[in-house]
């Protein structure tokens, strides 16, 4: 019998909000029921809140300090179940939050917790007439139609994204050949790619294949391994911090980011510099996003 997901006790970066209501909502989705090698990804969002409380409250880059927006950090969503379920509660709860006027951030867990976040800013940006797109940074495609008997499994997440938008993919390097023949590799940024580019003039080109409305996902092991070991299927050849924040900061002030999550963190009691690599990861796209807002 699979052990029961730790629960998170602390609350991002150990702040309450400042204000009410708040602007932005912690969701985290402690779920790890297709990940297909190492597991223990429904640990992530309880280490990467830990994490967050040593995470200094002012960020340089920015030069702001993102809490004083008001962040709260909600119940998780736990759940047992198939990973279809699990996409319509998430769908369900972030499309309350957008209604509501939040930005939504949510903490996995595997990669099939974003599914339902997907589908909720998928369907808000064409009820009101915008582009939608789904901005994916990653080592793996994730876009089988279906994996060991899902099409909700964590390696199906961007067959489900193309369905209600576009996408882009930015640093694969593990792929299925059948993944191969069916993605539209004028919309794929290989890690190869970027990392033989010698600049940065690759990010113009995500940013030109991007809608209006963007929903971004980081799966942490986009990060090369030597920085980012605690994930379940770490792949070598990654891109490093400069690279991904360069990224944020470049599309969230041509874009508008509505949603983003951070997935994929599998803790280790050795490996403590990732939980903070990855609380460190959301303050700064979150930090990115509320300054291109303002």
């Amino acid at each position: 019998m699979a052990e029961s997901p730790i629960v998170p006790s602390a609350v991002f970066l150990g702040v309450e909000s400042p204000v009410d209501p708040p602007t932005v909502s912690v969701l985290p989705v402690p779920y790890d029921a297709t990940s297909t090698w190492r597991k223990g990804a429904d640990r992530g969002p309880a280490a990467l809140l830990d994490a967050s409380t040593e995470v200094e409250l002012f960020d340089l880059p920015t030069a702001t300090e993102p809490y004083l927006a008001g962040i709260e950090t909600l119940d998780p969503i736990v759940h047992a179940g198939d990973p279809e379920a699990l996409a319509d509660l998430v769908e369900a709860r972030v499309g309350g939050l957008l209604d509501s006027g939040r930005l939504p951030i949510v903490l996995g867990g595997e990669h099939s917790v974003s599914i339902g976040a997907i589908r909720a800013a998928a369907a808000r940006a064409t009820a009101e007439g915008h582009g939608f797109g789904t901005l994916q940074i990653d080592a793996h495609g994730d876009t089988r139609e279906s994996y060991h008997g899902s099409s909700c499994n964590h390696a199906c997440v961007m067959a489900r994204a193309r369905e209600v938008g576009e996408i882009v993919q930015v640093g694969i390097r593990a792929i299925d050949r059948s993944e191969h023949e069916t993605m539209n590799h004028d919309r794929v940024f290989t890690a190869d790619a970027i990392l033989s580019a010698g600049n940065d003039d690759w990010m113009d080109e995500v940013i030109a294949r991007l809608p209006e409305r963007v929903y971004l996902t980081i799966d942490l092991d986009a990060f090369d391994a030597s920085i980012m070991p605690a994930t379940g299927t770490p792949e070598p050849g990654g891109l490093d911090w400069r690279t991904v924040n360069e990224l944020v900061r470049r599309v969230a002030r041509a874009r508008t980011i509505v949603a983003f999550d951070v997935v994929e963190l599998l803790p280790h009691d050795a490996l403590w510099a990732c939980d903070f690599l990855a609380a460190k990861l959301v303050h700064r796209v979150l930090a990115e996003v509320l300054t291109a807002r303002a």
